[in-house]
């Protein structure tokens, strides 16, 4: 989960890119004139390490870079110069209780500290941005040195990787969608027998079973494809939609253009039996029933013939959502350690493979058990018991997981993580890396904000240079034993704790707390069991019960944390507060791509539910205002700043709403002198932008990505941030809170059937959270309007004209933050941005003709001055800014 603070982009296009695999023709022009503002701060540890010649520790993986001084200092500067004119701001006001009406003064100020205190909490983790760009060629060559015979083989030191992807309905989530996801896993560059795969489907559904059985038949043919021609990216949906303009990197150029025209065959075959599982279900139940009725509810059967035994079409009892057994069924079994070589081209085998290791990693399918009473804690439960499963399994060291929608866009991301993971500097101490999140099909202006990319491209930097960035969800690669509760090894002297009371910290499965200390070796590979007897499959089974994490630590000092919206950065949180390191590592190309919403209300509900997560966290447990020394002073101040920027809602909202009172008529300040207050405005207003400026230099960032953070940071705190406070209040009086809609994922196309590009961004979806935004775009539009007729009706001094001017560039300032959303709830009459004008000057025009009508018919008199208990005033003067200082 992103915070709304701010983010970067790909590596650094060095050399150190390059890994021999295919992966390291990223870095164009671009990237090199935007790395030119990095230099690096390692050179020493560098040369020493190649004096070593790595014989006295591990090898250094990874470079460290830092922004050039000619852009830091100054951007450091101009952030100190600002906050002393904050400082002086507020003495000067406070010397200066002046105002036509002191509650809003008040309030005004009480606003201002807390927007002044909001951005310093943001700017303290921006200071000593770092980047860090992993050396995936000395990782080769150090773990994994190349092999003969096309494939991996047994000499390969890189530890193992078990992979998590969780989807819950495979309509609402498209199946197809999640199969490319996995599809790009079994085909990624890694050692095949050193990762597997652990699929949760917390629906239950037999279509997600049966997919993933068709999908295991394609790899077969996908992933050796994959591997003799070197394809990126090695989702075959992106990748047959991508624009053939990266040089061969494989090593039979002759037969790529045969060999990708078959394949792409097979892969509409695949889809369309993918397609088919939905009528074929069902046709085939009811075949079966047909055969041997037997009354009572109708069953969904397996192609077997026997039921399945997750959720039915026809719901039934222990055969619904929320109500069915555990089910693990191993798809792909381990490949075993030796490459295997393919066949020749054949009628029976379109490619030759004969030079190609044809072997595919282990493959997991688990549907856990649900009943009713029980919390079943949603993705974070799913993941707990998939943490088990694969223990028992494989037991890798390391684990990465993925939403359903997100797929391997570079199949050197494992690879990449793994350079910090290994690297003989903080290594041992991180706990996880975390990726970038990257979109496909997000509109090119990125209307709402889906890349939001000031948190990826900057924040995210400037974590980097402190314990490190925060877990924000998919594409994150942990260190089993930091999910178990471990104490990083600089943190634990005498050895692992980690077993103190292991019945009360992992329940009662004697095989999973024998894996337990196993996992802490982190060069171990997979190594599965011998065979799945009956006494594993029961063992699998058992941890995979709603009752088996009673009287434990689960979700709590272990693994996925539980009862709270966003699960992933209080998850982080929890494994920072015990000391660990975190890193960032963005590549180019992109590590991994999914899917965002393109909706207004589907991304409204989005940061609902993030924001809504982030007060529960701070008012927890889990407050990082309670965590102990191990937590670096930064990282406590960047964990605060990112749990209560909802609150500064109550406080925009209120600024928002002034404009009312240019339905007066008179004069109104705030503030007096007001001319020393517009100086201290235009002052901190000018430093910040200026800051912001620099920033987007040294991020890499454009213009726009910074207008669209803002835009959306405002739209944000108009209707959604309220509703998070709201739900928080509720749940601190002990009341349920405000439910939070999962985001939809786009629909494919199926059939042949075209679908329009971006259709969801021009479908409007009435909901609640759509009044307070609208209610203040009207207010602001009404302010404009009605200070046009208080103009044409004349009778202003210049002065009082001045102080008009000063209040619409206030209103023009809130509509122009607004414009997106504008946008959003026009519909398809979004496709002519120009309409909007058109309809805000005739509403203008309309609104400042009725006031002068109104002024001429019933009197300059009529239209009483604003009040405020005794306080009177009339119209609005407000720098633009003051809700943002």
């Amino acid at each position: 989960m992103p915070s709304p603070a701010s983010g970067n982009d790909g590596g650094l296009g060095d050399p150190l890119l390059a890994n021999g695999h295919g992966t390291g023709r990223a870095a164009g022009a671009s990237s090199k004139d935007r790395n030119k503002h990095w230099v690096p701060t390692d050179e020493e540890e560098v040369l020493a390490a190649e004096e070593r010649g790595g014989g006295d520790g591990r090898p250094l993986l990874y470079r460290t870079f830092k922004v050039r001084g000619i852009l830091l200092h100054p951007y450091r500067l101009i952030n100190l110069a600002r906050l002393i004119v904050i400082i002086q701001f507020f003495i000067w006001r406070m010397r200066h209780r002046d105002s036509d009406s002191m509650v809003l003064w008040w309030i005004t100020v009480v606003g201002d500290f807390w927007f002044g205190v909001s951005w310093l909490l943001n700017q303290a983790s921006k200071l000593n941005p770092i980047r860090r760009v992993p050396n995936l060629a000395l990782l080769n060559q150090q773990f994994d040195p190349p092999s003969g015979g096309g494939g991996s083989s047994s000499s390969s030191q890189l530890p193992g990787v078990d992979v998590f992807i969780n989807t819950v309905d495979p309509v609402d989530e498209p199946v197809l969608c999640t199969m490319n996801s996995v599809l790009s896993i079994l085909a990624t560059d890694y050692p095949v027998d050193r990762h597997a795969t652990y699929f949760s489907d917390d629906g239950g559904s037999l279509v997600h079973y049966e997919a993933l059985l068709e999908t295991a038949k394609f790899a077969a043919l996908w992933a050796p494809f994959c591997r003799k021609h070197c394809v990126e990216p090695r989702a075959p949906e992106s990748y047959f939609a991508a624009t053939a303009d990266e040089p061969y990197a494989g090593d039979a150029p002759g037969q790529f253009v045969d060999d990708r025209r078959r394949v792409r065959r097979e892969y509409e075959e695949f889809k369309e039996r993918l397609a088919a599982l939905f009528t074929v279900i069902p046709q085939r139940s009811e075949a079966y029933e047909r055969e041997s009725p037997k009354g009572g509810a109708r069953a969904t059967y397996m192609a077997d013939g026997s039921h399945w035994p997750g959720t039915w079409i026809e719901p039934a009892e222990n055969h619904k959502k929320g109500q069915h057994a555990a089910t693990v069924q191993v798809v792909l079994n381990h490949p075993g350690d030796e490459p295997q070589l393919g066949a020749p081209a054949s009628s029976d085998t379109p490619l030759d493979l004969s030079a190609v290791d044809v072997r595919l990693p282990m493959l997991v399918y688990i549907a856990r058990e649900k009943r009713p009473g029980y919390d079943h804690q949603k993705k974070a439960g799913a993941m707990n018991v998939q943490l088990r499963v694969s223990a028992l399994l494989s037991n890798a060291p390391f684990i990465i997981n993925f939403d359903g929608d997100h797929y391997i866009n570079n199949s050197a991301a494992f690879r990449a993580a793994m350079c910090f993971m290994l690297d003989g500097r903080h290594g041992e101490d991180t706990a996880f890396v975390q990726f970038p999140q990257r979109f496909d099909d997000v509109d090119p202006t990125d209307r709402y904000c889906n890349h939001n990319r000031v948190f990826f491209d900057a924040t995210a930097l400037g974590l980097n240079g402190l314990q490190g960035p925060s877990y924000v969800g998919t594409g994150c690669m942990f260190r089993r034993a930091a999910l178990y509760g471990a104490d990083p090894p600089r943190w634990q002297p005498d050895g692992s704790k980690l077993l103190d009371n292991p019945w009360r910290q992992f329940g009662n499965s004697m095989p999973f707390i024998n894996s337990v200390p196993l996992a802490t070796h982190q060069e171990r590979s997979v190594a599965p069991p011998a065979s799945l007897d009956g006494r594993l499959t029961a063992e699998l089974a058992d941890v995979s019960t709603c009752a088996y994490e009673d009287g434990t630590e689960w979700g709590y000092g272990v693994g996925w944390v539980y009862n709270i919206a966003t699960e992933d950065v209080v998850t982080g949180f929890r494994i920072h507060r015990k000391g660990w390191r975190s890193m960032y590592c963005a590549m180019e190309p992109d590590a991994f791509r999914g899917t965002a919403p393109n909706n207004l209300t589907e991304r409204l509900y989005q940061i609902l539910r993030w924001s809504g997560g982030s007060l529960d966290m701070f008012f927890s447990r889990n407050s990082p205002l309670l965590a102990g020394r191990r937590l670096h002073l930064m990282q406590r101040i960047v964990y605060t700043n990112m749990t209560v920027y909802p609150i500064s809602a109550a406080f925009i909202f209120a600024y928002d709403l002034l404009p009312l009172m240019w339905l007066s008529g008179g004069e109104f300040y705030i503030q007096k002198p007001f001319q020393t207050y517009a100086a201290y405005m235009f002052a901190g207003i000018a430093m910040m932008e200026v800051s912001g400026m620099v920033e987007i230099r040294w991020a890499g960032l454009t213009l726009l990505d910074w207008c669209r953070n803002e835009q959306f940071y405002m739209i944000g705190a108009t209707g959604v941030y309220p509703a998070a406070v709201l739900h928080s209040l509720l749940r601190l009086v002990g009341l349920k809170g405000l439910p939070f809609k999962l985001t939809s994922k786009p629909q494919y196309a199926s059939g042949g059937e075209a679908r329009e590009r971006f259709a969801a961004l021009y479908n409007v979806q009435w909901a609640p959270l759509l009044v307070p935004t609208v209610v203040v775009i009207a207010v602001n539009v009404a302010a404009i309007g009605a200070a046009a007729g208080r103009v044409a009706a004349g009778g202003l001094s210049l002065a009082q004209v001045a102080g008009v001017a000063g209040g619409l560039l206030f209103n023009a300032w809130v509509l122009l933050l607004l414009y997106p959303f504008a946008l959003g709830i026009m519909g398809r009459w979004s496709k002519r941005p120009y309409l909007l004008f058109v309809l805000l000057v005739v509403t203008l025009a309309t609104i400042a003709l009725a006031y002068v009508t109104l002024l001429a018919v019933l009197g300059p008199g009529f239209v009483q001055p604003f009040r405020l208990g005794r306080w009177s005033g009339v119209g609005a003067i407000i720098s633009p800014a003051s809700w943002r200082f």
